[in-house]
């Protein structure tokens, strides 16, 4: 995990302490290294490092050509760099890095084969000293951040995280995942909403085509030159990461778990699974007080205002938290972008194939706005890298390609396929492999949520929920809760709440989703999930 900050200006020399001072608003995305370069009456390129590949001041940012005055920042992970190099026999690389290799592959093909060729969780901005512009891309989900604005001097302005553009920019917007801008425009070189018409039916194939992508996704992510760790809810998304990690070598794997101190429902589950698969785990426990008092922090990290991730990012901030002031760990892996893919618990009242296939396209186009995002900035806060294998490239096609008719729930229990994938693997305890989903903000304690919106109802008047569509007429808030979290975002982020679109909720058109909570606890199959 790595910060970047560019800004377009022919003033390089007036701006340079203001930029600084906005590069330091994300040195915790990487307090190893600061570089600043210069472009003389173009712009400044800034990027704030986490040695994750080649620990050296080799693998140090921005990287160079010498030959035609280029550069570029990249905050990334290029899993399939070695096979890359391979493109670029004649180039003398300085580093291990797994970046280096994107800037004379972008002189090599350009932009657009450059992206369809990688492999990669990235955000990358190249300066083009022939073109003499800059040039932006991000990976097709949005693993890692970016945003972008138009300066005061009508000149385009990127960072890693919001807050370093607001001095910057009037208004600030996400860069859109899947594309890359050419300097002018905006082109979309990867979506995954958009899948071959050929829909996988044979179920040998899909049993055989998850398991062996997912494998393959984890096993990719492992590699790097400083240590890594897991975040471990007992869910099945992440004890599936851990189980194929833990197989894959023959080091322990260090795990980690949160939940409150009174009802931690996933912290049992994470240990059982734990002990299970021979890794050494650690139970975090967060007191009420503990969250409410991260509460602001939190949603300064965020920079967002939406309900279900601020909810469900509090459990993750602190464990982070945890894992950086206890261990010398950079590198977690999660479990986040399985719901979007295979289901939600709403998504069992999805009306038909269609529907649900819709629903799909929709949370996977968005993610960058919710799960990942939440995932990002509440592990980047704490200079940590979230790594994410069920965001793969690969595994992603492969799954939205299958026949949305076989992800229905027609099993009574919810992500059927990914189950019955590795069912005859042996890798997880039946008790977790058939567990039934848990919505993670709950599952870290129903008291968690119980207590905010306690302190919400103390804290909010009836008379301000009333009037808050005047203060918030874009998305208002519709609840206490939700509206002590607008009011912490607005005094952090003034008038920039369309950084996200709406709130993530269950689809509201279809029957048993119209809820006024996002919490899966509200819907009429949740069942046994919290317990």
């Amino acid at each position: 995990m790595c910060g970047i900050l560019v800004l377009a200006t022919s003033q390089t020399q007036k701006n340079l302490t203001l930029f600084d001072k906005n590069l330091t608003l994300i040195k915790h995305r990487g307090p190893d290294d600061k570089q600043i370069q210069e472009i003389d009456g173009a712009g400044l390129m800034g990027f704030h490092r986490l040695s994750i590949m080649d620990l050296t001041n080799h693998g140090r940012q921005p990287f160079a050509s010498t030959n035609l005055k280029n550069y570029l920042v990249c905050n990334g992970e290029i899993y399939n760099y070695l096979d890359l190099k391979k493109e670029l026999p004649h180039f003398s690389f300085q580093s291990q890095s797994d970046c280096e290799v994107l800037l004379p592959l972008y002189e090599k093909w350009g932009i657009k084969k450059l992206c369809d060729n990688l492999d990669a969780e990235f955000a990358f901005v190249i300066w083009d000293q022939g073109k003499k512009k800059f040039l932006a891309a991000r990976d097709a989900l949005g693993i890692r951040p970016l945003f972008y604005g138009i300066t005061r001097e009508k000149t385009y302005a990127f960072s890693s995280e919001a807050k370093s553009l607001r001095s910057y920019c009037e208004k600030i917007l996400p860069f859109p995942p899947g594309h890359y801008f050419d300097g002018k425009d905006f082109h979309c070189f990867l979506d995954y909403g958009t899948v071959s018409l050929t829909k996988i039916t044979d179920l040998s194939e899909i049993y055989q085509g998850i398991n062996s992508f997912l494998t393959a996704a984890v096993k990719k992510r492992l590699q790097s030159d400083a240590e890594v760790g897991f975040l471990l809810s007992g869910g099945l998304d992440s004890s599936l990461v851990c189980a194929i990690a833990q197989k894959s070598q023959k080091k322990p794997l260090q795990t980690f778990s949160i939940g409150m101190t009174t009802d931690a429902i996933d912290s049992k589950y994470a240990e059982e699974v734990a002990k299970f698969i021979g890794a050494k785990h650690t139970s975090v426990t967060m007191t009420t007080e503990e969250v409410i008092q991260s509460l602001d922090e939190v949603i300064f990290h965020l920079e967002t205002w939406d309900i279900t991730s601020i909810r469900a990012s509090i459990g993750m901030y602190l464990v982070s938290k945890y894992i950086h002031k206890n261990t010398p760990i950079k590198v977690l892996l999660t479990g986040e972008v399985s719901d979007e893919l295979f289901g939600y618990k709403y998504t069992d009242f999805a009306p038909n194939a269609e529907e649900f296939q819709n629903e799909a396209i929709k949370r996977v186009r968005e993610l960058y706005l919710y799960d990942v995002l939440r995932a990002d900035r509440c592990i980047a806060a704490h200079s940590l890298e979230a790594r994410v294998p069920f965001s793969d490239k690969f595994f992603v096609q492969f799954v939205m390609s299958i026949d949305p008719i076989k992800k229905l729930n027609t099993h009574n229990m919810g992500k059927f396929l990914l189950r019955e994938a590795f069912k005859n693997d042996h890798i997880l305890p039946e008790s977790i492999l058939w567990r039934e989903k848990a919505a993670f903000s709950d599952a870290v304690g129903h008291s968690m949520v119980d207590e905010l919106k306690a302190y919400a109802e103390k804290n909010i008047s009836d008379a301000e929920l009333l009037q808050a569509h005047t203060l918030f007429p874009f998305c208002t808030p519709f609840t206490k809760e939700s509206l002590l979290y607008r009011k912490i975002f607005a005094k952090h982020y003034p008038n920039q709440d369309h950084l996200i679109k709406a709130f993530w909720m269950p689809n509201q058109n279809w029957n048993n989703c119209k809820v006024n909570d996002p919490s899966a606890r509200v819907l009429p199959n949740y069942g046994k999930s919290g317990h």
